[in-house]
């Protein structure tokens, strides 16, 4: 069972939760359109994603304190990930640590990136997951400072990764550059992806600075309200992308 803290940490959003609403309404907004007579007794759902096979064009985005909903935490999620054909992101402030995550399954995995220290400490991140063999890097780059969530400030509840690092250590995310950046990917050397684009004019930045995945996310409107739905947003970054980088949507496919 979940308490009622932790499902609202899962369920919630930031402020008046206007973007998460509107992630789903953008979503509701657009209709099938389905095409007759093509013969279909022989169907393929399977993509591709940075040279992996999926089983369909579907990832498994990374979530935070997995622990407090499954006693396995991130292993639950990659061993279902392995079981169906998919490739899940791991986040950096869920549990057990990266290297026992890794070891659990044999498919490929992507980690994601928070940064919580400094330059030393993120390339000791960098190195442990290349390490642990990661087929990629995500760097979460939608969230400078941690959301103003009502439902967590009326119960008083915090997530374990607040208890573990601090809130003041989240300052060297807020002080995260393009140049940065730069640096971590060149220390990779691993397929790098950018989480938390909402606009063309950085999708096309990353673009310039040489970004295999532009990941369109607004934290599934968990950090700042008041974005347009990344349904909305994934319009006009597939105008300047195409073609230059494979792109990744998330919010409100649930």
């Amino acid at each position: 069972n979940t308490s009622r803290s932790v499902w609202n940490y899962v369920t919630g959003a930031a402020e008046t939760e206007t973007t998460l609403r509107r992630n789903r309404h953008c979503l509701d907004s657009h209709a099938l359109r389905p095409r007759i007579l093509r013969d279909v007794r022989h169907i393929d759902t399977g993509a591709t994603f940075l040279g992996h096979k999926l089983r369909i064009p579907c990832l498994l985005a990374p979530i935070g304190s997995l622990q407090t909903l499954t006693a396995e935490g991130g292993i639950a999620v990659a061993k279902a990930a392995a079981e169906f054909g998919t490739i899940n992101l791991v986040s950096t402030v869920t549990e057990p640590t990266l290297e026992e995550i890794a070891q659990a399954t044999d498919h490929p995995k992507i980690f994601q990136i928070y940064i919580r220290g400094d330059e030393v400490w993120v390339d000791d991140l960098i190195d442990r997951a290349r390490d642990s063999g990661y087929a990629a890097l995500c760097l979460t780059v939608d969230s400078a400072y941690y959301g103003r969530r009502e439902r967590q400030l009326i119960t008083g509840w915090r997530p374990p990764s607040i208890k573990r690092y601090g809130e003041e250590l989240r300052i060297h995310q807020a002080g995260l550059t393009w140049e940065w950046m730069d640096r971590m990917r060149e220390r990779g050397g691993l397929p790098f992806i950018l989480k938390g684009i909402q606009t063309a004019e950085d999708a096309e930045i990353a673009i310039e600075h040489g970004i295999d995945v532009i990941y369109v996310s607004n934290h599934g409107g968990r950090q700042l309200d008041q974005g347009d739905g990344t349904l909305e947003i994934l319009k006009e970054v597939v105008t300047v992308a195409k073609g230059k980088a494979e792109i990744v949507v998330d919010g409100g496919f649930v």
